[in-house]
C-alpha cells in the first residue's frame, strides 16, 4: 500500500542553483536511514558563471553524505585533505560522523553552461553507535559498482544490497540506493527485503494502481507492498529506503540522536574546532542565525 506522496519543494543554495528538496519532509522526515534528498538541476547558465554558484567549506556532524551525477562534474574538497573530481555514475560517500568541513566547486564552466550538471545529494543517519566515528571520504568508480539490465530495465546499485545485488561502497546500516532507468512501458517492482522503501521520479512519469505520478514526486511505501510500476515514458527513478536507525535531530548541516550533540556542533564551528579543507580554507559558510531549535525540525538553510 501506498503510504505517501511526498512533493519535492524548492530550495535554493546559491544564485542559479536551486533545487528539488524530497527530505526531510513534515510528514516524513526519514526513509529507513535517509534522512535527507535534493535534486540539483539540470543547470543552465549563460557565460560569465559566478563564483557564488559554488558551495563554501560547511560543516557536517552525525551522517554520510552520498554525491551521484547524472551529468557535469563537481569538485569536492574537505578536511580530511581529498580532492577528488566527482563525474557521472561514480558514488562519493563522505562519512562525517565527530565532524568534517567540505566544499562543493564548480569549476567546469562548460558544464554549467551547457545544462549538463545534474546531481542528487542525500544523506544517510548513522547508527549511534557510529555517530562519532572518523571522518573519512571514498569514491567508487562506476565499474565497481553493479549493474542489472532487462527487457525495458537498467539499473545500478548505488549502494546498499536489493535484488540479490551487492557492492563494495561501505555503509553503516541495512540500506539500499538504486539508479533505475525504464524505457516507455517497462514494468518494474520494489525490492521487497527492506522494511521501508521510497521511490522518487527523477525524469519522466509512472503509473501506480491506475496513478500517474510524474518529476519531483517520491512514493514511499509500507512494509509489505507490493506495487507494479510502469513507466509511461523513458524515465529515471531514484529508489532508496532501509531500516529505520531511530529518531534523528536535524539543524543546518548536524544530524544526530541527542540535541546536545548538535549545540556542540554549532558551538564547536562557531569558534573553529572542526578544521576547514586545507587546500579551499580562505572562506566558509557562517553559523547561521538560530532560527528554530534541533526538535522544532530541519532547518530551511540546509547545505549539501
Amino acid at each position: 500500500m501506498l503510504d505517501l506522496v511526498i512533493e519535492a519543494r524548492k530550495a535554493s543554495l546559491a544564485p542559479g542553483m536551486d533545487v528539488r528538496r524530497i527530505l526531510p519532509f513534515r510528514l516524513r522526515r526519514m526513509v529507513g536511514p535517509f534522512i535527507f534528498m535534493d535534486h540539483a538541476g539540470p543547470v543552465d547558465l549563460q557565460p560569465p558563471i559566478s563564483h557564488d554558484m559554488d558551495v563554501l567549506p560547511h560543516p557536517h556532524i552525525g551522517l554520510s553524505t552520498v554525491s551521484y551525477l547524472f551529468g557535469g562534474q563537481v569538485t569536492h574538497r574537505d578536511s580530511l585533505g581529498v580532492e577528488q573530481i566527482i563525474r557521472p555514475g561514480e558514488v562519493n560517500w563522505m562519512t562525517a560522523g565527530s565532524g568534517i568541513a567540505h566544499s562543493e566547486r564548480f569549476e567546469d564552466p562548460a558544464t554549467l553552461a551547457g545544462g549538463e550538471l545534474e546531481m542528487i545529494q542525500t544523506w544517510v543517519a548513522l547508527p549511534e553507535k557510529d555517530e562519532e566515528s572518523a571522518p573519512s571520504f571514498e569514491n567508487y568508480k562506476p565499474e565497481q559498482l553493479p549493474v542489472f539490465t532487462e527487457t525495458g530495465v537498467w539499473m545500478r546499485l548505488i549502494a546498499g544490497d536489493a535484488y540479490g545485488l551487492r557492492n563494495g561502497v561501505k555503509t553503516h546500516s541495512p540500506l539500499f540506493y538504486l539508479h533505475v532507468v525504464l524505457e516507455k512501458g517497462a514494468r518494474f517492482g520494489l525490492p521487497k527485503e527492506h522494511s521501508e522503501r521510497g521511490v522518487y521520479v527523477a525524469k519522466g512519469s509512472i503509473e501506480v494502481s491506475h496513478r500517474t505520478y510524474t518529476v519531483g514526486q517520491m512514493l514511499v511505501f509500507n512494509i509489505g507492498a507490493d506495487p507494479m510500476i510502469v513507466a509511461k515514458e523513458p524515465t529515471t527513478l531514484m529508489l532508496l529506503g532501509g531500516e529505520p536507525v531511530g529518531e534523528r535531530y536535524i539543524w543546518w548541516n548536524f544530524v544526530s540522536s541527542r540535541k546536545e550533540r548538535i549545540e556542540q556542533a554549532k558551538a564547536d564551528w562557531k569558534e573553529g574546532r572542526i578544521l576547514l579543507p586545507p587546500t579551499d580554507n580562505l572562506e566558509y559558510v557562517p553559523l547561521p542565525a538560530d532560527r528554530s531549535k534541533p526538535a522544532g525540525g530541519p532547518s530551511p538553510q540546509a547545505l549539501s
